[in-house]
């Protein structure tokens, strides 16, 4: 399987989805949420995004998907090229795909030796690779401290720049080696998760991206239309919750002469919406989901 959709039925749900609506899928991947969405809008259309290129062998023979090779972060100027704002609901399941992680050479899994890539669009050039071997250690510092909430991350960069001067650092086991003594005894598997985490989101640009979309959905979805967004870490699951909340980033709800919250959505749900234990069993991968859903005002 390509990707087992994680919270597949929960998200569906909380699209609230209408017959003959427009609906986006900004993570096709391999198409699970879309084939759902698709059951149950009748005539209506659905236009999903995905940077990688492998993600378009999923699209089915269907009339009414547009399946987009893009970043979501474009989402809005597709929308207008396709005249089909305003949206009835958008779904956003960010995150790697069981594809991606399981493709040894995409160097996105700590499982296998491979060069260090961790690209989602294979068409642009810069790596992995690229960062453990040119950036400073205080960007190197800045990447694992943010990205990867790693409380040593001064002692990580300062041991790839070391290493780094004897020869170039190319492959995923050869990091792991380089940064063996900085991961505690028992917890090596959830240290190096955290290192390709951070060095993912900055190849990738994933919090920019995300961002741009999150503002984005507020042009594009009619009143009464859903927001539906699945995170799998603390730095995405912050942004989303505070988007939803107040329309910012900082969670910083804003209010007009009279006092009233100057708001765009309503919360569907106060907390987010987790996996089940039978989930999690059948699909390891969903552990950390976090499922939150809010409403165009």
């Amino acid at each position: 399987m390509y990707h087992d959709p994680v919270l597949l039925s929960e998200s569906i749900e909380g699209l609230n989805i209408k017959e003959g609506g427009t609906y986006i899928d900004t993570t096709y991947g391999g198409g699970g949420h879309s084939r759902e969405i698709l059951k149950k809008i009748g005539n209506g259309s659905l236009i999903a995004f995905d940077q990688d290129k492998d993600a378009l062998v999923n699209k089915p023979d269907d009339s009414r998907l547009i399946l987009i090779n893009q970043n979501f972060r474009f989402m809005r100027n597709f929308l207008k090229l396709y005249k089909a704002i305003p949206v009835n609901g958008i779904l956003a399941d960010l995150g790697v795909s069981s594809h991606q992680f399981d493709e040894a050479e995409r160097g996105f899994s700590i499982r296998f030796d491979a060069e260090l890539d961790l690209r989602m669009n294979r068409d642009k050039g810069f790596t992995a690779k690229d960062i453990v071997n040119s950036y400073s250690v205080n960007q190197l510092k800045e990447i694992f401290q943010n990205y990867g909430e790693l409380k040593n991350a001064w002692r990580i960069s300062q041991m790839i720049e070391k290493a780094r001067k004897d020869k170039e650092i190319k492959t995923t086991n050869q990091l792991k080696e380089i940064l063996v003594k900085a991961a505690k005894p028992g917890q090596e598997n959830k240290f190096y998760a955290r290192v390709f985490q951070a060095l993912r989101i900055e190849v990738n640009d994933e919090l920019g991206s995300l961002k741009e979309m999150l503002k984005q959905t507020v042009d594009v979805l009619g009143k009464d239309s859903r927001l539906v967004v699945i995170s799998y870490h603390s730095l995405e699951d912050r942004l989303v919750k505070n988007f939803m909340k107040s329309g910012n980033f900082e969670g910083k709800i804003e209010k007009d002469f009279y006092g009233n919250p100057l708001v765009d959505f309503r919360l569907i749900s106060r907390k987010p919406i987790v996996p089940t234990e039978k989930e999690i069993f059948r699909n390891n991968r969903a552990r950390s989901a976090k499922l939150r859903i809010a409403e165009k005002i």
